[in-house]
């Protein structure tokens, strides 16, 4: 070996270790013997410290990314590396770029590259011609035989023979087709999940009714635990059955699409599923068995992509919490996109895209509750026709909610009682005498026993708990609500979901746009029907909180006259209430002030404008307040009050009126002097204890014979 030199065997061997896949780490021990074997012939040659660098087992060479190779460029560009050994030269790379990465380094550095059929220098142009032959001949062998394997996959495919995997409710029959598993609990399950998604009309409402009732779904389980586990269902498992289209009795090939990217300076596959089945490489129509028809796949896969909210133009999400009716059915007129709905003190829907993308101003906005009103009422117009069969059907759901969860129980415990006896079979078949065996088959048989005494008790209360039958009081009602759809619209049981899904159910798409002071509607029914409407808009600033504006005005009266606590305490005594129904107080005054720019009232603000109160008035007349009230009332004093409670407004000039001067100097002459006011008093003390009725009458007349 004249190649090996002194300063080759100073520096350290390096043993490189690599498998393709966990299969051949598992069963190809013998390849993994002879590549560690290589240490010893790096110590025959000379190497006293050998290295080997396995992190790379399990890992492909055509192009991922391996640590362990890293690992060795590494120690190869810190000229620590005399020599590179490998079972064979293909092992290091099966691809071109890290081949010549690895040639490239290993002769700028001096590094053997050494395998079994001899000692390779990259820095000598015939070992790197050589070298370099080998890696493009290992990488274009690599390339055929995956070209060979994809075209014979893809042949069997067409047939419709090829089953890498089988789905949970199919076990195969052969090695060419598949047919429905014939456990009837596992067939059941499945068809509760279609019966369930039809009625609630979205896959995570399914997986939320599975995992509330506690209903187990089947899963693939290990070989040690049997084909199928039964365990409470998550996300995945409820999509992969309503997604799949092998439960349609389609056999499917190619839904999933390869597509290569570049990061970090690597290869990476990023894989995608294809929904629109016309894409699909194969796809062959009742090829088996399903459970249930075509149509009714490609209903729910229009009903799931139309559920995904932001991700698709034409979807419109699913079914939120909120008043808003019709979040994801409103589309602009002006760019084509969806109306967002924004809640506040209300509710409005608005058109953001412009506003988001170009920074414009929005296509349109306006407030929910009227189109949301109109078009309700013009669902229910066309409903109502239908309206005792849905009640028809109401009675019969009724009576089948709890019939679901009863016969999933019921084959649960079938099966749980089949285990038990089975378990109780193997015990009285094994010796008695070897208890590593029986001790063993003893708990597992009461562990079987555990699950059925489980399972009754659950049977036990449901049945318990069962729900009392209709009655036909019951049913009666519920018919009268069939004919009449308005109440049970407006019924207080009926909540804005189910408003929502009634709408979805006979609307597709309403387009919209704002013309003057109009909304003008387009509601596209599913029946391919149109129907145009035009909608009265509500004015900027109008909502169900507004406050009246008849309070409005009497606030802005009532501020040139008194202040906001006051305000506060006329208009309760009225008995006005605020936008929301609540009492006033100076600080819902004030606020409603500063949103209607109404000034505060300030001190002598009446006297620059000339008027004066009832108590003013009185003082400057020498009279009573109950005088100048008369005076008022008989019109001989003009004088003006806002509203009930409120206080009078009077104007200074008119009480320097002649005739009004008159007036009071009339009404203070019939007032009698203060000592002969005083038998007055002496009259009240002396029939203080009385309690009849004609002594107070008596009483009376002798005071006004005084007047």
């Amino acid at each position: 070996m004249t190649k090996i030199t002194a300063d080759h065997l100073v520096r350290n061997a390096i043993v490189y270790v690599r498998q393709s896949t966990a299969f051949q780490v598992a069963q190809n021990l013998e390849s993994q013997r002879r590549q560690y074997g290589l240490a010893d012939r790096a110590r025959q040659l000379g190497w006293p410290d050998v290295e080997v660098i396995d992190d790379d087992l399990g890992r492909s060479g055509g192009g991922a990314r391996r640590p362990g190779f890293e690992k060795l460029l590494a120690a190869i560009c810190e000229g620590r590396v005399g020599a590179l050994l490998s079972l064979e030269a293909s092992r290091l790379a099966r691809n071109g770029r890290d081949w010549h990465t690895l040639l490239e380094f290993c002769g700028l550095v001096g590094t053997l590259i050494v395998d079994e059929d001899g000692v390779y220098d990259s820095a000598s142009p015939n070992d790197r011609l050589l070298l370099g032959m080998k890696g493009t001949m290992s990488e274009m062998e690599l390339s055929v035989f995956r070209q060979r394997s994809t075209e014979a996959m893809k042949q069997k495919a067409r047939l419709g023979e090829l089953f890498l995997t089988v789905a949970i409710g199919y076990v195969k029959a052969g090695g060419d087709r598949i047919e429905k598993d014939a456990n009837r609990r596992v067939q059941e399950a499945i068809a509760l999940v279609f019966r369930k998604f039809a009625e609630l009309q979205t896959i995570r409402q399914v997986l939320v009714w599975c995992r509330q009732e506690k209903v187990l779904l089947p899963a693939l389980g290990n070989s040690a635990a049997g084909r199928v586990i039964w365990r409470l269902p998550v996300y995945p498992t409820v999509h992969h059955m309503l997604t799949n289209p092998v439960y349609a009795g389609a056999y499917a090939f190619g839904r999933r699409t390869a597509r290569v990217t570049i990061e970090n300076g690597r290869k990476r596959v990023v894989r995608s599923m294809q929904r629109d089945w016309r894409s699909w490489e194969v796809l062959i129509r009742d090829h088996h068995e399903g459970y249930i028809a075509w149509a009714e796949y490609e209903r729910n896969q229009q009903l799931i992509a139309d559920n995904t909210n932001g991700k698709r133009f034409m979807s419109r999400g699913a079914v939120r919490t909120g008043e808003a009716l019709l979040p994801g059915l409103l589309r602009c007129a002006r760019c084509g996109k969806k109306l967002h709905v924004r809640y506040g003190q209300t509710y409005r829907y608005e058109c953001v895209g412009a506003f988001n993308q170009l920074a414009a101003a929005r296509c349109v906005t306006f407030g929910g509750m009227r189109v949301d009103h109109v078009l309700a009422k013009e669902v229910l117009d066309r409903l109502q026709p239908l309206g005792v069969e849905a009640a028809l059907a109401a009675v019969e759901t009724l009576s089948q909610q709890r019939s679901e969860k009863k016969s999933q129980l019921d084959l649960a415990l079938q099966q749980a009682r089949y285990e038990a006896a089975r378990a109780q079979r193997q015990y009285d078949a094994a010796d008695p005498e070897n208890r590593l065996v029986a001790g063993e088959l003893e708990r597992r048989w009461n562990e079987r026993l555990a699950a059925v005494r489980d399972l009754e008790l659950e049977m036990h209360q449901l049945d318990s708990d069962k729900a009392p039958a209709l009655t036909e009081a019951d049913r009666e009602r519920l018919m009268a609500l069939g004919q009449d759809l308005v109440r049970a619209w407006e019924s207080p049981g009926t909540t804005p979901e189910t408003r929502k899904k009634i709408i979805r159910t006979v609307i597709a798409e309403i387009i919209v746009d704002v013309v003057g002071d109009n909304l003008e509607l387009i509601i596209h029914w599913q029946g391919g029907d149109h129907t145009r409407l035009m909608v009265k808009r509500n004015r900027a600033g109008q909502t169900r909180w507004t406050t009246d504006a008849e309070v409005v005005d009497l606030v802005r009266a009532l501020a040139r006259q008194i202040s906001d606590e006051t305000i506060a305490a006329v208009l309760n005594r009225s008995g006005k209430t605020t936008g929301h129904g609540k009492s006033w107080t100076r600080g819902r005054i004030c606020f409603l002030r500063h949103q209607h720019y109404i000034a505060v009232y300030r001190d002598g603000e009446r006297a620059e404008r000339g008027e004066v109160t009832l108590d003013e008035a009185a003082a400057a007349l020498t009279l009573s307040q109950s005088t100048i009230r008369r005076l008022i009332t008989e019109g001989a004093l003009p004088a003006e009050q806002h509203c009930k409670g409120a206080p009078w407004i009077i104007r200074h000039a008119d009480l320097e009126r002649e005739e009004i001067r008159r007036q009071a100097d009339l009404r203070r002459s019939r007032r009698p002097p203060p000592d002969e006011r005083q038998p007055i008093y002496s009259i009240f003390q002396q029939h203080d204890g009385m309690s009849s009725m004609k002594h107070h009458r008596q009483s009376l007349r002798r005071v006004r014979s005084f007047g």
